[in-house]
């Protein structure tokens, strides 16, 4: 196997990396644009080896450009195949340098992929200041700016919302809104809807998980 078939197959092993990287991240935008919402926390599992997948991308993408660029040995050079016959293009320096464009695009797609979900923008009508109510829940599954803004999206589709935030980070997600016209059950099957879940109520006496890791649902406080 001569050096330009090993660097096409060490680029196409770094693309499957990298999009396996930011596929927990990835997706929620794919089931937006499909409308599948369900199925944006699917691949939520993968972050805790994301470290290590953009890790395995870097380093087959090292060695495929050490492979394409090192010198010739001399058998190589004797080889008049080696140097008569034009490569494909799928093992030339362009593809690979095509293909660590679009691995570097994957592994960093967590930080640019919200840019994909367009802003609210609904008027909202509250009749009465004493309508609106505050509520902190634990939400399961979020890893990043894509999943918190899959979340917002589903919530603020229903009406009486007047914000909503969420934050992957110590997964809670902060809702405001007009008990009037919507409530807690209607808001959590929103949440639920989207793949990840409503885990409990954040409440003064039972905060966060990452704070106690007491939590206040359904069925009572724990």
């Amino acid at each position: 196997m001569n050096k330009n078939s090993k660097s096409g197959k060490l680029a196409g092993a770094s693309i499957l990396s990298a999009i396996a990287a930011s596929l927990c991240c990835i997706t929620p935008v794919l089931a937006l644009i499909s409308g599948a919402s369900g199925v944006a926390s699917t691949f939520s599992w993968l972050e805790p080896a994301r470290p290590y997948l953009l890790g395995i991308t870097v380093l087959v993408l090292g060695f495929a450009w050490y492979q394409k660029l090192k010198p010739r040995t001399a058998e190589e050079i004797q080889c008049a195949c080696e140097e008569d016959e034009k490569p494909p293009f799928m093992q030339t320096k362009k593809f690979l340098g095509i293909v660590t464009v679009f691995a570097f695009l994957m592994m960093a797609f967590p930080y640019y992929g919200h840019i994909f979900y367009q802003k609210a923008n609904k008027e909202v009508v509250v009749v009465s200041s004493n309508n609106i109510q505050e509520v902190k829940f634990n939400v399961s599954g979020m890893t990043c700016a894509s999943c918190e803004e899959h979340v917002k999206h589903a919530v603020n589709e229903l009406s009486g919302i007047v914000s909503v935030s969420a934050n992957s980070e110590v997964g809670i997600t902060n809702i405001k809104f007009d008990n009037s016209k919507t409530d807690k059950e209607t808001i959590i099957k929103a949440i639920d809807g989207t793949g990840y879940k409503v885990t409990g109520e954040v409440t003064k006496d039972n905060p966060a998980h990452g704070e106690t890791g007491h939590v206040c649902g359904p069925n009572g406080c724990k």
